[in-house]
């Protein structure tokens, strides 16, 4: 049997929320999904094979960084990002336009794309749909991201239209550089990005577009930008339902446990966040319980695991006083350490949540967690 180029099938539903598999050349997704970031082709003080051991099946890289540095045309030489980081299975790849519209004052946005200053060493480059989608090539990503503007929060109804309507025409010139990519897109996905700020009818008018082009999956963008759990979430209720049902959806950016587990009842996917492994590397611990923060001096002789009952190498063998130890002196292991555990509890926490689903029992399963980690976290 011939693996699909993309995949996606649904196995159970509970209300909005659902769980599934994206099958691709390179594996197969569990949905929903958390995607470690890898920005610089490295999940930061993870090993490949130890964050496959946390359970994630796909992890997330960063265009931005890897076209300058190492570079893209590099990367190809090289074999593509897969065999350059040693990770075998899937990829999906940013479009590098979060990014570089974040540098502010270093960039010059127009119709073409977005000129902007590297922050490494401030040479110039110009980031188009066109080369935003041949960077993701010569990359290797098994999904590749269009390319599209980040509105800023908050934003004007006007604003924001004006810049929805500029990434639906990205998106459509990313669709077609994506479709001229030969043997690549015959292997890789492409998805496309709603836009729309928090005003409803462009939401709408974003999704219509995005359909008449046409995209293996799509996102949700422009959320977690500083709008809060309660905006996002308001948000969520009207945008989500806008996708198709038979495509994967996918929250860019996000997010805290709570985010991700509010958002998986609204029915999204996927999702990708730097917090789990840039909290490890500061100290701060996620747990049922809520999130901890190992530098705290009540740890300092406390001989119990991280966070009790949890199977993850790190709270199988090491106490809480020993990674305070390490945190406060600075050692490479604690950032290490830390971060094994908390990639551990986001693979535990969407496991939990497709097993919920499966079992029609996501409300009961999603309001225990809740009141068990925001009580705790509120404390």
């Amino acid at each position: 049997m011939t693996t699909p180029r993309f995949q996606f099938t649904v196995s159970a539903t509970d209300g909005s929320a659902r769980t599934g598999t994206i099958d691709m050349q390179r594996g197969e997704i569990r949905t929903p999904a958390f995607m470690p970031v890898g920005t610089a082709a490295t999940v930061k003080a993870m090993k490949p094979a130890d964050v496959r051991g946390t359970g994630a099946d796909i992890i997330l890289g960063n265009t931005y960084h890897l076209m300058l540095r190492p570079g893209a045309e590099r990367m190809e030489r090289l074999g593509g990002l897969h065999a350059f980081m040693g990770w075998d299975r899937p990829i999906l790849t940013d479009s590098g336009g979060y990014q570089v519209m974040s540098l502010g004052e270093l960039t010059k946005k127009s119709e073409a794309g977005v000129k902007f200053k590297s922050h490494l060493d401030g040479s110039a480059h110009m980031l188009t749909p066109e080369r935003s989608i041949e960077i993701q090539r010569l990359l290797g990503a098994d999904i590749v991201m269009a390319f599209d503007e980040c509105t800023p929060f908050p934003a004007t109804e006007e604003q924001a239209e004006q810049s929805m309507e500029r990434s639906m025409r990205w998106a459509r010139r990313s669709r077609d550089a994506f479709d001229s990519g030969g043997e690549h897109a015959a292997r890789a996905a492409l998805f496309g990005i709603q836009q729309g700020s928090m005003f409803r009818p462009l939401r709408q008018r974003s999704t219509d577009l995005l359909l008449e082009i046409g995209f293996d999956g799509y996102a949700v963008g422009g959320l977690a930008v500083g709008e809060g759990h309660e905006q996002m979430c308001a948000v969520l209720d009207h945008a989500v339902q806008m996708l198709p049902a038979d495509k994967p959806r996918y929250l860019m950016g996000v997010g805290k446990p709570d985010d991700i587990v509010e958002a998986v009842r609204r029915g999204i996917d996927m999702f990708d966040c730097v917090l789990p492994t840039r909290s490890g590397r500061t100290g701060q611990a996620f747990t049922l319980d809520g999130p901890i923060n190992i530098r705290n001096a009540r740890f300092a002789e406390d001989r119990e695991p991280l966070e009790p009952g949890c199977p993850c190498p790190t709270c199988s063998t090491w106490s809480r006083a020993y990674l305070h130890h390490l945190v406060r002196a600075g050692e490479i292991l604690g950032a290490m350490l830390m971060t094994e555990h908390n990639l551990w509890f986001y693979q535990r926490l969407t496991a939990g949540l497709r097993e919920a689903i499966t079992r029609g029992e996501l409300d009961s399963h999603a309001r225990r967690f809740l009141d068990r980690y925001r009580r705790a976290a509120s404390v």
